[in-house]
């Protein structure tokens, strides 16, 4: 399995979400980009569970993202994902940036947060963002459809 890292983007409606030992947070409506690390033994499969959970909402929350996947104001709408072996999540993080939620998805690093907001499709800019540390970046968008999700 390739490792990697990726960019989760979810959209959302106006809201206020509990999330673990952070607290209660309010999320402006828009996209919020999540990202994460692909390092581990499962790689970039990670990326594909994080789409199944906000999809199924079956298990309980572990991470700061599975609190906003769990909750019904979210939904996937795409996941950008490129294979590397160089650790680079907080690199991608700082060449995302701009408005962010602080502390969110951070835990394990100096990082102010790892979910950053747009009011707008950050796609090109996400690309962009892996395109400028030299990563090939791989996009998949998730049509959520009546009662119907494919990835």
């Amino acid at each position: 399995m390739d490792k990697g890292i990726y960019a989760l983007i979810l959209e959302n409606s106006n809201c206020a979400v509990r999330v673990g030992a952070l607290g209660a947070r309010e999320f402006a409506p828009g996209r919020h980009i999540y990202v994460g690390s692909a390092r581990g033994s499962g790689g970039l499969a990670r990326a594909g569970r994080h789409v199944r959970l906000a999809l199924r909402r079956d298990r309980p929350p572990r991470w700061h993202i599975d609190y906003l996947l769990l909750d019904p104001h979210f939904a996937p709408a795409a996941v950008v994902t490129a294979a590397t072996d160089r650790d680079c999540e907080c690199d991608l993080a700082r060449a995302v940036g701009g408005a962010s939620v602080p502390g969110f998805g951070c835990s394990d690093c100096a990082c102010p947060s790892h979910l950053f907001h747009r009011s707008g499709d950050p796609v090109p800019e996400i690309l962009a963002a892996f395109r400028s540390l030299d990563l090939d970046a791989r996009i998949t968008r998730i049509k959520n459809e009546a009662s119907e999700h494919r990835v």
